[in-house]
């Protein structure tokens, strides 16, 4: 790599770091390519990227980023995965650690706030946004259905009590 593609590299890493809700940092020593590449898939399919740089110039691009605080976890084989969702990424990458014990999550951070291993996966066990979105929405309609049951009832009780009464009058 010369120098212009370096600079390249570490400017797209910059805005990777800025515009990510989440990155998480783990290790893939002894994953196959066909391992990363279902790695890349899941991720894509979420809403995610994963990808893997050199750690000196992660770091350069990390200076000066909110999430400045993972530069410690970058030693060794390291992986990027990161969304714009804050959970999505954590999600697919700890989902796919369980399924395949080479990829070890290091941590990550969201935000300004830094993550262990464990914070990426409490992370993990969020409801994404789509789920906070539907679970709000129904939220919302449960009590307008409930109200339309209750305005309508009264209506009905009344008339089962006017049958009632004609039926006796009748008898």
């Amino acid at each position: 790599m010369d120098r212009a593609q370096k600079e390249k590299v570490v400017e797209e890493l910059g805005q990777i770091f800025e515009s990510s809700g989440v990155v998480v940092v783990a290790q893939y020593v002894g994953l196959t390519v066909a391992e990363m590449q279902a790695l890349r898939a899941q991720m894509r399919d979420a809403g995610g990227a994963v990808r893997v740089a050199k750690n000196k110039l992660a770091k350069i691009a990390l200076e000066g980023k909110p999430c400045a605080s993972i530069s410690g976890l970058l030693t060794g084989m390291t992986v990027l995965a990161y969304s714009e969702d804050p959970v999505a990424a954590a999600k697919v990458v700890e989902d796919y650690a369980k399924a395949n014990p080479k990829l070890v999550v290091l941590g990550g951070a969201m935000g300004e706030t830094a993550l262990d291993a464990a914070g990426v996966k409490a992370v993990a066990a969020m409801p994404s946004r789509e789920e906070l979105i539907a679970s709000i929405v129904g939220c919302i309609g449960a009590p307008a259905s409930n109200i339309a049951g209750a305005i309508g009832a009264p209506a009905s009780n009344i008339a089962s009590i006017l049958t009632t009464l004609e039926e006796r009058e009748a008898a």
